[in-house]
């Protein structure tokens, strides 16, 4: 008789789930993440920052959903894992008795995000804010800040986008829209999961109490909402302490009118080649007890040298390849084909380093810093 039971219970589950997934908007249903009952809040209005440098694309804020309830994960500007590649950013999606989160991705194109209007060219339905031309990407300022002094290809193409701020698909108040067959196709090609940089946005985002929609009321501050951190990027700052600091070209004297935030794109602009990165150097830890500080000095010595390889190795890579191109007199658009690879796996392998130096310091600060920091404000839910 028990086993009767079982047996009924587990059939009912199966066929709960089954019409679960039948009741969600057509997607690739290999992406879904978190599941809850309550909406996320609207989306709100902000805007977005300058594009720090070439070939950064603007992947669009939305609501993240953690321990302590939604949070905001605000816009930034981020370098794509290929030339070529667009984001198809998350959403959220009603399934029958839940709203169930369907992560984002890079890919070739853009497929279903829901028909959520998340703006700068995402209104709901492919993207407007750019395209692809000759391994090179071309920006829509119409819907994207750029700074045309500084990056040239550039198009001014009108978008319209409705002005509706709902953040999630189907339910009660929910955007009405159905995958097309061309979007569907889309979700079947070959994808690529965010890449570090939005890992640790994201991650960066969950543990910030001001950004949780119990705190904020679903209203981050007008500083949070669109916090762009591209242009702060350590390797920017590799690169410019690498280059001869009194040497002042016709261009940079040139620049003295171009705006403040404007200038801040300039100087963050990435290294190119792996040869240009300087060397990691290792800090001192400061943990408050001096054997945990020898032990974590000697795994922080081993990280930074294997950096350190990886960075040779690449350098010597990208020269043999620049010989390659050298030898076979390749034309001018294979050079450039190259050099935007050669920039894409500079910085990715940076992006990759930072944040295990940002995990190695973050496990070796003092115990007490890193109680303040796990433990939740008080009055606040966690």
């Amino acid at each position: 008789m028990r086993n009767l039971i079982g047996i009924r219970s587990l059939l009912f589950s199966v066929l709960l789930f089954s019409l679960l997934l039948l009741a969600m908007p057509a997607a690739s249903f290999g992406q879904f993440g978190i599941s809850v009952t309550l909406a996320p809040p609207a989306l709100p209005v902000y805007e977005q920052p300058i594009c720090p440098t070439d070939g950064y694309l603007w992947t669009p804020g939305y609501w993240g959903y953690g321990d302590d309830g939604y949070y905001w994960v605000s816009g930034d500007w981020i370098q794509p894992p290929e030339v070529g590649f667009l984001w198809t950013p998350g959403y959220w999606g009603w399934g029958g008795n839940a709203y169930a989160f369907h992560e984002g991705y890079w890919g070739q194109n853009v497929g279903f995000y829901g028909g959520i209007n998340y703006g700068f060219g995402y209104g709901g339905n492919g993207y407007e804010g750019g395209r692809w031309d000759g391994g090179h990407f071309s920006y829509n300022t119409s819907v994207n800040r750029v700074n045309t002094s500084i990056i040239h290809n550039t198009y001014n193409t009108r978008v319209v986008e409705s002005n509706t701020r709902v953040s999630f698909n189907g339910g009660t108040g929910g955007v009405e829209a159905r995958a097309t067959s061309q979007q569907e196709a889309a979700a079947n090609e070959r994808h690529i999961a965010p890449v570090a940089a939005q890992t640790a946005h994201v991650a960066a985002a969950r543990s910030n109490p001001e950004l949780r929609a119990s705190a904020n009321n679903g209203h981050p501050s007008a500083e949070a909402v669109a916090k762009s951190e591209t242009a702060a990027k350590p390797e920017a700052a590799n690169e410019r302490a690498a280059a001869p600091a009194a040497k002042e070209t016709e261009k940079e004297r040139g620049e003295s009118n171009v705006k403040p935030e404007e200038k801040s794109a300039v100087a963050a602009k990435p290294a190119t080649h792996a040869s240009e990165i300087t060397e990691h150097k290792a800090t001192t830890p400061n943990t408050g007890n001096a054997k945990t500080d020898q032990k974590y000095q000697k795994q922080q010595n081993t990280m930074v040298a294997k950096q350190n390889a990886d960075h040779q190795k690449l350098a010597q890579q990208q020269e043999r390849e620049h010989q390659q191109l050298t030898k076979s007199n390749a034309s001018e658009a294979q050079k450039q084909q190259v050099e935007q690879k050669h920039q894409q796996q500079t910085q990715q392998l940076e992006q990759k380093h930072t944040a295990q130096t940002q995990k190695a310091q973050t496990r070796q600060q003092p115990a007490t810093a890193r109680s303040a920091q796990s433990k939740p404000e008080e009055g606040r839910p966690h």
